[in-house]
């Protein structure tokens, strides 16, 4: 009985994928891509167990156990780097409702023209290269021949230093990554948006809705389900601070701030060449992350009735 449903479900599944053929040849590039570059090479995560020569390989390297974990949980970069990015990261989740206040206030906007322009202009940044962001920055907050320098000259006061401050590094990285990202972050609040039922609208109209209770008892609901699953998303993420934005912007003045765990990895891994280390490290960093996406997936499941799976 089993074998016949089993022979049953593989003729179903087979017929499916006969009748959407086309549909599977152009998933199959992303398929092999993934299978390639994300999952093949995680056989190399043993090398965080390894006393990882590259003249030997990976196979024929010694084992080393949990050394270099304990190593890192006993350096003193263990708790700055694991503050560092704990700091910016919770920052990262106080910014994380700008996208759903701007994609309301795009909502509300009923000259089309304007509307189109005014979401084009906050678009566009999103586009712009880590490298070049980093490199205005630099030029516009510059204590002295910067716009912040021109601004406290102009009161006759002295400019602060701002991309040297240890203590507002995380400030400037978050608030930057907001000026960059908010509108392109607030598209798919947007379109969640723009499937309301008009119907809606029109019955509060009738039963004397303001703007206001529009959108706190029908905006507000329809956008619920998608911010669950991206905070979900970022929380899965939490120790996974972007390394480039936050390599550039180090200096010696800030690196007790700005040293985080992406760039701590790559110093150890690739410039002075400790590749057990940085690759225990960088496990470290992904089990946790994997632990946490795991624990709040279960928690918004049994509270919310909405998860990722």
């Amino acid at each position: 009985m089993l074998d016949t449903q089993s022979s049953g479900g593989a003729q179903r599944i087979f017929a499916r994928i006969g009748r959407n053929w086309g549909l599977y040849v152009l998933l199959l590039p992303a398929v092999v891509l993934l299978l390639l570059f994300t999952y093949k090479p995680m056989y190399g995560v043993i090398i965080a167990f390894k006393d990882f020569s590259p003249a030997k390989g990976i196979m024929d390297s010694p084992w080393a156990g949990l050394k270099y974990f304990e190593k890192y949980f006993n350096s003193y970069q263990f708790s700055v780097t694991i503050k560092n990015t704990l700091i910016i990261s919770l920052y990262s989740f106080a910014t994380f409702p700008i996208p759903i206040a701007f994609a309301i206030l795009v909502n509300q906007m009923r000259a089309g023209r304007f509307k189109r322009v005014f979401q084009t202009v906050t678009y566009m940044p999103h586009f712009i290269s880590t490298v070049v962001v980093v490199g205005l920055m630099l030029i516009l907050l510059s204590p002295g021949n910067g716009l912040i320098g021109a601004v406290y000259r102009l009161f006759g006061a002295e400019a602060p230093n701002l991309m040297g401050s240890a203590s507002l590094f995380s400030s400037v990285y978050v608030w930057s990554d907001v000026w960059q990202h908010m509108g392109w972050d607030s598209i798919i609040y947007i379109a969640a948006l723009s499937s309301v039922d008009p119907s809606l609208y029109e019955a509060a109209t009738v039963d004397g809705a303001g703007r206001w209770h529009k959108i706190r008892f029908i905006d507000i609901p329809m956008l619920i389900p998608t911010a669950v699953t991206l905070l979900i998303l970022r929380v899965g993420g939490l120790l996974g601070v972007g390394f480039e934005k936050a390599y550039l912007m180090q200096n010696n003045l800030n690196i007790s701030g700005s040293e985080v765990i992406s760039t701590y990895v790559y110093k150890i891994g690739l410039i002075s060449s400790q590749y057990s280390f940085s690759a225990a490290i960088n496990l470290f960093n992904t089990l946790i992350n994997f632990s946490l996406l795991l624990l709040v997936n279960w928690v918004s499941k049994k509270y919310t009735e909405h998860s990722l799976w």
